[in-house]
């Protein structure tokens, strides 16, 4: 963008659109690194400037360190955008050791989803965080998404977690924009949606991106719409959205954005297979006829 040009945006330390990609997998349950590495370059060339791996998206809960460790290896070997990888568990210490070890093959910087299942307090939620700060090297992302981690989490707690040295930014999953407001002007931090429908109501309070599934088949309308955003052409950001919001509906609006960014990336042709690991089932003609509709209605077909 030229000096002179209206830019409404702050900047994205990790890109403005990064799909929190798949995993993919071969037909007997191991992962296919060779094709997560080629799943990495097909979207980087078709918008992403930034890619996160490990994630829930990625089936997070289901493969082993070590596994963890090659995927960050092969996309960052793959690709020259930043790579973000998952590192977080309700268990501390198996989170600390993630994180130093996807940080030491090389991740830019590690995204640390908010404690789940145990419920613990505030305290327990810095505490938390603490442990992670001492051991990063890389920039932390919060990942705050209560829908799977049960957590609904405070204001001062924000406040407390952005005093941190090596916490950057939020990827924010509440749906909640009036609290991320606040928490966004309290902070400081870098925020980025969490939630494919809320992408353009979340630039419209102050998120320089979006984490995203609907990414993985979109990343180039979704590019096209943030940077309409940037340069102040709303009229254009709202019908790019309108336009994304059939495609945003098919992988997102049953629950299972695992499931259906397979799916979609079976279709594409950017996977050799849609093999999951349980206790997720891989995708069936139902979801691969609702993703390719969903894709159709978006025209990415």
């Amino acid at each position: 963008m030229s000096d002179g040009e209206m830019q409404l945006l702050d900047a994205a330390p990790f890109g403005r659109v990064l799909p929190a990609m798949a995993t993919p997998m071969r037909a007997d349950g191991s992962v296919d690194f060779d094709a997560a590495a080629s799943l990495a370059q097909h979207l980087v060339a078709d918008g992403a400037d930034g890619i996160v791996v490990n994630g829930t998206t990625g089936e997070s809960p289901v493969t082993h360190l070590d596994e963890k460790v090659d995927l960050v290896r092969a996309v960052k070997a793959a690709v020259d955008v930043p790579v973000i990888s998952g590192a977080g568990s309700n268990d501390t210490a198996h989170t600390v050791r993630m994180a130093e070890m996807t940080q030491e093959a090389g991740a830019d910087g590690l995204l640390i989803v908010m404690p789940y299942y145990s419920r613990p307090s505030a305290n327990g939620v810095v505490e938390h965080y603490k442990q992670v700060n001492a051991v990063a090297e890389k920039p932390i992302v919060i990942y705050d998404v209560p829908g799977r981690t049960g957590l609904h989490v405070s204001l001062d707690t924000y406040r407390r977690l952005a005093d941190l040295e090596r916490v950057c930014a939020v990827k924010d999953a509440t749906g909640n924009l009036t609290a991320a407001i606040e928490k966004r002007k309290v902070t400081g931090l870098s925020w980025y949606s969490g939630d494919d429908g809320l992408f353009l109501p979340f630039l419209s309070i102050g998120a320089v991106g979006i984490i995203s599934v609907t990414a993985h088949v979109a990343a180039k309308p979704m590019q096209e719409l943030v940077q309409a955003f940037n340069r102040g052409d709303i009229r254009k950001a709202q019908e790019l959205a309108e336009r994304l919001s059939p495609i945003v509906e098919a992988l997102n609006g049953d629950g299972y954005q695992a499931v259906m960014a397979k799916a979609a990336l079976k279709i594409k042709g950017y996977i050799p297979t849609a093999a999951m690991r349980l206790p997720n089932v891989e995708p069936g003609p139902k979801e691969l006829d609702k993703a390719e509709e969903g894709m159709l209605q978006a025209g990415l077909l």
